[in-house]
């Protein structure tokens, strides 16, 4: 049930939802611009929204959900509370056949796959984390939207992401001082000149719009399609780490792309999840190689 006030709702799910797990995967770094917590535990969104700028608190006391939000796109946000928490999820189906999975199902057993249902919003930092290191993509994200985004509605600093318009007129030498070189900032640029194609709710759909455009590839429309579309059955193939801690975790040994999706074959369904489940465990093979070091673009 959705009680409605004006700026704010109270909304009673059917489960407990663990409002900080599931947010999780929309925080870019502890020093995100957009994202917050606060010590009373309340959760911070700051999002473009179709309907401008808005800001949204969550806060879970008392089996509720207590959700605020400021600015144009306050209603908007308002309105997709339940399925930013998960309303549209059904892990029900989902069965664990691994020892390591059964145990992560009870412990992570509120876990939920929710959806900003803001394809472009999520595709923007997705190219920024291409092919490096987390703390290169968020030091980039923390400049650009220091630079282009707005104030958050509110009472909280943070900053709203651009709108696609302005991701589109940001001069190359800001691209180059964020640390972004030329490729991914095409790819972005390309993607916001035509930000309304891709917003769709069939992930099928929108695998297809954002693989057609240049510098999107499988990867990348997969991390989009987890954060904006929910899409529980989502792998992320090509990443760095996943390929290992899947290998490591149901085998005992590391695997390829094509090893990972073999072993999460009879997961059809909920490959997402179980590889979120898997990285929430810590279960990863030892390091023995280098890091992937943490390149600046800005000195080249």
């Amino acid at each position: 049930m959705l009680t409605r006030d004006a700026g704010t709702r109270t909304w009673r799910p059917p489960w407990p939802v663990d409002v900080r797990l599931t947010l999780a995967p929309h925080r870019r770094g502890s020093g995100d611009p957009a994202f917050a917590i606060t010590p009373d535990g309340a959760v911070w969104r700051a999002s473009m929204t179709p309907d401008g700028p808005g800001t949204l608190r969550l806060l879970a006391r008392g089996g509720e959900i207590e959700a605020e939000a400021w600015g144009p796109g306050a209603s908007w946000l308002l309105d997709g509370v339940p399925e930013l928490l998960g309303a549209a999820d059904d892990p029900a189906s989902f069965r664990p056949e691994h020892e390591v999975l059964r145990r992560a199902a009870v412990r992570l057993r509120h876990l939920r796959i929710g959806r900003t249902r803001n394809v472009f919003e999520a595709l923007v930092p997705a190219v920024l984390e291409q092919k490096v290191v987390g703390k290169e993509a968020w030091r980039a994200w923390r400049y650009l939207l220091h630079g282009f985004g707005e104030p958050a509605p509110g009472p909280l600093d943070l900053r709203v992401p651009p709108a696609p318009r302005t991701w589109v007129t940001i001069p190359s030498w800001e691209w180059h001082k964020s640390g972004i070189e030329a490729v991914r900032a095409r790819t972005i640029i390309g993607a916001a000149r035509v930000a309304s194609r891709l917003e769709v709710d069939d992930t099928r759909e929108a695998d297809r719009r954002l693989r057609s455009l240049n510098g999107v590839g499988v990867w990348t429309s997969a991390e989009v399609r987890q954060r904006a579309l929910g899409d529980a059955d989502a792998v992320s193939v090509g990443d760095y780490h996943i390929p290992g801690i899947v290998g490591w975790a149901l085998t005992g040994r590391k695997v390829d792309d094509a090893g990972m999706l073999e072993l999460l074959a009879p997961y059809a369904g909920h490959r997402y999840r179980v590889t979120r489940m898997l990285e929430l465990s810590g279960a990863a093979p030892p390091r023995r190689g280098p890091r992937m070091p943490v390149r600046d673009y800005r000195r080249f």
